[in-house]
């Protein structure tokens, strides 16, 4: 029988907030997004300029945690969870330690997409999602190989999550997911009639 095993892995973490530190009110937070991007103009004229569907207060905000306590909270509770995935994926942090380096709010309407892409300069990114209703699109994952596959045929409709070429990850409200920050990814346009809202963040190391 051959000897067949599988290299280079590429992990995906998902998890309740609520498995890690004190829980995180889902109304709230809700709140506090819309509150944050009814009063950020440069964010809104940010998202105008730019093409950018709905509101994200990624060019405009850097201190989310200062402005409301709910954030703050969440953001303890996700250094948890950083650190359960670091574990995970067995880094060698060595005397410094993973911190946080940005946090932003994302509200997509219908019709709204986010384009695929990476976040170079980070070292774990991810998403907790705020409100995910009926319809609301998944985030999509890319196989970081597939620039390099010009040859390969399709994979089979049933084949292994770790051989499919795409990820579709499908949140719920209070889910948190964590990926290395060279992982491409992108959201697929929001089919539901509601917004899609979510928190994404990153994290560097040193």
């Amino acid at each position: 029988m051959p000897n067949i095993t599988s290299l280079f892995a590429t992990r995906l973490y998902h998890a309740k907030l609520s498995a890690h530190g004190a829980p995180i009110d889902a109304e709230e937070l809700d709140n506090s997004c819309y509150a944050i991007a009814q009063d950020d103009e440069a964010g809104q004229n940010w998202c105008e300029e730019n093409g950018y569907p709905g509101y994200t207060s990624y060019a405009s905000l850097s201190d989310l945690p200062w402005r409301f306590p709910i954030f703050a909270d969440l953001v303890k509770v996700l250094d948890a969870h950083v650190a359960a995935f670091a574990k995970d994926v067995q880094f060698d942090l060595g005397d410094k330690a993973l911190q946080l380096e940005d946090i932003w709010i994302n509200i997509l309407p219908e019709g709204g997409i986010h384009t695929g892409h990476i976040h170079p300069h980070s070292v774990i990114s991810g998403t907790t999602y705020v409100a995910m209703p009926d319809g609301a699109s998944a985030i999509k994952f890319e196989d970081p190989r597939l620039p390099m596959m010009m040859a390969a045929p399709t994979r089979t409709k049933d084949a292994r999550d770790e051989l499919r070429t795409f990820i579709y990850a499908k949140p719920k409200v209070g889910d948190v997911l964590l990926w290395e920050s060279w992982l491409r990814h992108e959201v697929p346009m929001n089919m539901a009639e509601d917004d899609r809202v979510s928190v994404s963040f990153n994290y560097s190391w040193g």
